[in-house]
Order: C-alpha cells, then structure tokens, then sequence
C-alpha cells in the first residue's frame, strides 16, 4: 500500500529548518526546567523517584484548593503539594486532587505517619467526622455490614445470615461506582436492591456524609526511589548503547551514531514537553521513554537501510540526492506507520484515564518528534560527515546477509 508515487521532496536541502525547529523545542523545555527546578525550587520527579506520600482525595464538589492549602501550612506540611486531576471520561474526578508530602524518613513507619498527618488536617479542616458519626463515603463494606447487622432495618434477626454481607457490598459499589466515591445525599441510594427506606434511614442515623473521600494512597522510601531514579538512567543508557553497536556492526559507526544522537534528541525533547506541561518522571514514563528509543530507532533503521540498497544501485549519483531518494520511497510507509500509531496513543491520552496520562502523552509527543528526528536529524548528520569526512560519496561497507535477508530486503522494496 501506498499513499504517495513518485515523491521527489529535497529533504537535506530543509534540514536546518528541521535542525532550528529541534534546537528551539530544546530551549523552551530546558527553559521550562530550569525554572522549575532552580527558580521555582520545585521537582520534575514523581513519587517513584523522589520518596514520600501521595494521597488521592474526591470532594463532593471543587477542590478547596486555597483552604487545604491553607490547613496542611498550619500543621506544619509546608512541603506539601497539590495537583489537581481532570479526567475527561470521569466527570466526578474534576473533583480529585492528589496530595504529596515529600519525606526523607526510611521506615514506614515514618511513611505512615505523613499519611496520618495528611488525613488529619482533611478530618480537621473539612469536617469529615460530622456530629461524631462515621463517615459513609470512607466506610468499608465489612464494617457496614456489622453495622446493618447491629441495627437489623430489614428485621431478619437470626435469619439474617449473609444478606447484610450482599447488601453492604452493593451499597459501597453504588456508592464507588455510580458516584465516584462521594454520596451527597442518602436517598441516592434508594435504587439499590435491597436498599428499602428502613436500610436507608439506618445509613442516616448511623453516618454522616463527609465533603470529601481517599480514594487511594503510595507510600514510598527516598532511598528506594533514589535507587530507580538511578536505574532509570542507566537503563536508557543501556539501551542506546546496545543499538549504537548494533547499527555500527550492521551498517558503519557513523549511522550508528547518528541514531542514537537522533534519538537522544527525542528523549530530551519529550521531557522538555513534560516540564512544560507540568507532568511528573515516573516509572511508567520511562518505560514510555524506552519504548520510543526503540520506536524511533526502527523508523531510523528503515530508511538508513534503503540507502545502503540504493547505494549499490546509484553509484554515479550524489551522496545527499541518494539519501532524499531513500526517505521520499520509505515516506508512504513512515506515514502509516507512524500515524497508525499516533491516533492509537492519541486514543489512549484522551480515553485511558488519569492513570496512564503521563505514559500517553510521553507517547503522543515522541512518536510524532521520534518520526521527523528519522529523516531531519539522523539523516542530515550522515550527510553532513560524509560532505567533510567521506569525500565525494562515502559507500556503506554492505554485510553479507543470508538468503532469506536478501529476499525480505527485495520484499520490503517492492
């Protein structure tokens, strides 16, 4: 399949046009780092890497941000931060924020104790425990179906036998599922099976319904998170360093290195992105940053093989007009590649929820940067050390390949 026939495109003669674009990417992200690292003495790292708290929390209506600021200050959290959360397939949680308090302690112990503290000032400021009654939106399923089975609304006495335990767990997943954690009114309720009026005036005389709810909670040790953070780097390296001897064995060192400065330049451009966007490293961002290294290697791989084709074929002809052929004849097929795969992390970044939005947008911007890097950086840098290293045509020193690479290299050319 072909989307384009007989494209004849100067690609080498625009690239300081894609060379100007990367460099200016790089400053604004940089910038953006800088500014939030040095000047504004904050931190790009999440949870994973830098140790601490994180606690997620859903108010019945919008976060007062302003007023939990505020109490976590008076109890001393001056370190604290607050992140709000907007999912667009989850209307309730416009309503979440995320509350980290970033720790030096080991133990978890200590860990705990910052969570305590965190839920204290939520209790204290909020009032979650109103008129000293539980709260039903922290309530658990077990504990709610001791207490229905204390006050017996349904009148079952020793024949109640699981019916307590059924209905609790319906009520708590009403409650979870139907709305997000946060029930503003006890006669919501009411469609529940099983959930007569007697079930719901017991909720009523035993809880209260709290303004907000924890929807979950991380605890993790800065010793720990110091170890991945490191082993994240070294991971990386890692891996541009094996496909960097890889390319260097197959083709020549300098394809090699050009790959590997190409898609070093879309690491550094994505986490610019993610400065600038205000999104958080964490663990799953850098396997989303791993698996772009090998995206954009591929793309790379591709096209530097239809050079080393056409070199045996266009002997006679400049070095940078065989290397615009080899992009404009590979172009149809980085188009649906590449935009097959965009439109499915697109999907993912606007679909997937909050969960994986760091490890989408990772992806939405690197394949689209990891895609033009092939043909707008990689490629000009082969050019470029050919024109002042390689003389009039530098040739690729081709490897014997078995019968069965020949046949698919014919393939992958018709």
């Amino acid at each position: 399949m072909e989307l384009f026939r007989n494209v004849n495109i100067n690609w080498m003669g625009k690239a300081k046009y894609f060379v100007t674009l990367s460099l200016l990417l790089l400053a604004i992200g940089w910038t953006s780092m800088y500014r939030t690292v040095v000047v504004k003495h904050g931190t790009l790292y999440g949870i994973d890497f830098r140790g601490g708290t994180l606690v997620y929390v859903r108010f019945a209506g919008p976060p007062p941000l302003d007023k939990l600021r505020k109490g976590l200050e008076q109890a001393g959290l001056r370190n604290s931060t607050l992140q709000g959360i907007s999912d667009t397939q989850n209307v309730a949680s416009k309503n979440d924020v995320v509350i980290g308090l970033e720790q030096k302690a080991e133990s978890d112990e200590s860990l705990d104790a910052g969570k305590q503290k965190i839920l204290e000032v939520l209790e204290r400021t909020f009032g979650g425990n109103a008129q000293g009654k539980p709260d039903f939106n922290s309530v658990t399923p077990a504990d709610l179906a001791a207490a229905l089975t204390r006050s017996d609304p349904l009148h079952l006495g020793l024949n109640a036998g699981d019916r307590y335990n059924e209905l609790a767990g319906r009520l708590t997943r009403a409650r979870d599922t139907d709305h997000g954690g946060i029930v503003t009114n006890f006669n919501q309720l009411e469609g529940v099976l099983g959930a007569t009026p007697a079930v719901v005036g017991a909720l009523a005389g035993n809880y209260s319904l709290g303004d907000f709810s924890i929807r979950d909670a991380a605890m993790v040790g800065p010793r720990v998170g110091s170890q991945l953070r490191h082993q994240a780097v070294w991971a990386t390296l890692y891996a541009l360093g094996g496909m960097l001897v890889y390319i260097a064995f197959r083709f020549e060192w300098v394809y090699g290195a050009a790959a590997v400065i190409a898609v070093f330049h879309d690491v550094l451009i994505t986490l610019g992105f993610f400065s600038l966007f205000h999104y958080e490293i964490s663990l799953t961002v850098i396997a989303a940053l791993l698996t772009l290294v090998g995206y954009s290697m591929n793309d790379t791989i591709v096209i530097f093989d239809r050079v080393r084709e056409n070199l045996r074929l266009m002997k006679r002809e400049p070095f940078p007009e065989i290397v615009n052929r080899s992009i404009n004849q590979t172009l149809s097929r980085t188009i649906l590649t590449s935009g097959l795969t965009f439109l499915t992390v697109l999907v993912l970044f606007l679909m997937g929820g909050e969960v994986l939005r760091a490890f989408s947008f990772a992806m939405v911007v690197g394949v689209v940067v990891g895609t033009y890097s092939s043909f707008g950086i990689a490629a000009p840098i082969v050019v470029v050390w050919n024109r002042y290293h390689g003389g009039q045509q530098q040739r690729v020193t081709v490897r014997a390949g078995s019968a069965a690479e020949k046949r698919v290299v014919a393939a992958a050319r018709r």
